[in-house]
């Protein structure tokens, strides 16, 4: 069961990968099933890993078009650790203001009244 949940998955994942030009798809036999090469693994193995990195498939298709030219997939990837960092400052943002969200509670002082609802009413609190 547990191998057969495995290989339906992996085939779910090379069709999908297939739909986006991520890789090919094999002739199919008159009979029988199409049989993805052993390069396929290693072809999963490198989007898998461009995603844990935080690439999208439009992006690992940017990657793959600079082929072996270094100085371009270098550009991609500066200008991803750059989106990176942003999103790491935003995050930041949000966990200062829900730290002074958090310290303006009172609660049971007043049950009538939210700190954390009045907070997110005023104005000038994470405006742009």
């Amino acid at each position: 069961m547990w191998v057969e949940r495995r290989v339906l998955h992996f085939m779910g994942v090379c069709m999908h990968y297939q739909r986006q030009g991520l890789i090919m798809e094999p002739a199919k036999p008159e009979h029988g099933f199409r049989q993805y090469p052993v390069s396929a693994i290693d072809r999963l193995r490198f989007i898998k890993r461009a995603k844990k990195l935080g690439f999208s498939l439009k992006e690992i298709k940017q990657l793959e078009l600079g082929g072996s030219h270094c100085k371009d997939i270098q550009i991609l990837v500066e200008e991803k650790q750059r989106r990176i960092h942003q999103q790491i400052e935003g995050l930041r943002t949000i966990q200062l203001a829900l730290d002074e969200m958090i310290s303006s509670c009172k609660t049971g002082e007043n049950a009538d009244q939210c700190a954390f609802i009045d907070t997110l009413c005023q104005k000038g609190f994470l405006d742009d």
